[in-house]
Formats: structure tokens, sequence, C-alpha cells
């Protein structure tokens, strides 16, 4: 179920944002890449242990040399949620420069 829900996730933001921009509403996503979560760390083998996962390690796998902090996360909401963007539709991916790199 993990592949096929991550592979609509695309159109959702663009099926909502057709359907409610002219009720003046944005829609937007937010696609993480890798962060310190219960989930990441179990695809790397460390079966759920947030804080027995060499995050160090897992974070060389992308351009910027680590994994994503909350505060990654928190200033991309503060980002969209500011009352100037004309964003509507899109995905952001916050990864670090993954998504790109590969």
């Amino acid at each position: 179920s993990y592949g096929p829900s991550t592979a609509a996730v695309p159109a959702l933001p663009r099926q909502l944002a057709a359907k409610l921009v002219r009720r003046n509403v944005l829609v937007t996503a937010i696609a993480p890449g890798p962060f310190p979560t219960w989930m990441l760390s179990t695809g790397v083998g460390t079966g759920g242990d947030v804080d027995g996962t060499d995050w160090d390690a897992v974070g060389k796998m992308t351009p910027r040399g680590r994994v994503g902090s909350p505060e990654d996360i928190a200033r991309t909401a503060i980002f969209l949620a500011a009352d100037a963007p004309y964003i509507t539709g899109q995905i952001l991916n916050v990864d670090g420069g993954r998504s790109v790199a590969w």
C-alpha cells in the first residue's frame, strides 16, 4: 500500500488545486525526504529505534550531507502559510536535494 499511495501523492495537490482555486483556496504538498523518524529508522534496518539509528550515515546519502530537522519542515510550512505565496497545486520536496541528485 505504501508504493501506490506514494505514487498518488503528486496528483492530489494538482487535483485539489484545480477544484479549489476558484474558492481562493491554495493547495500545496510538502514531501519530506530523509528525516529522523520511526518510519525511516525501520527502512534503514534499525527496526524503529530512532535514537539508535546512525543519522549521520543516513544523511551522507543526501547532497546536503544530513537528514532533515523539524525546523526544515517548520520553515517550509511557515512559508506556505504566509499571506503572500502565489503557489498552488505544487509539491515542495524538502529533502536536502535528494530528489534531484538521483
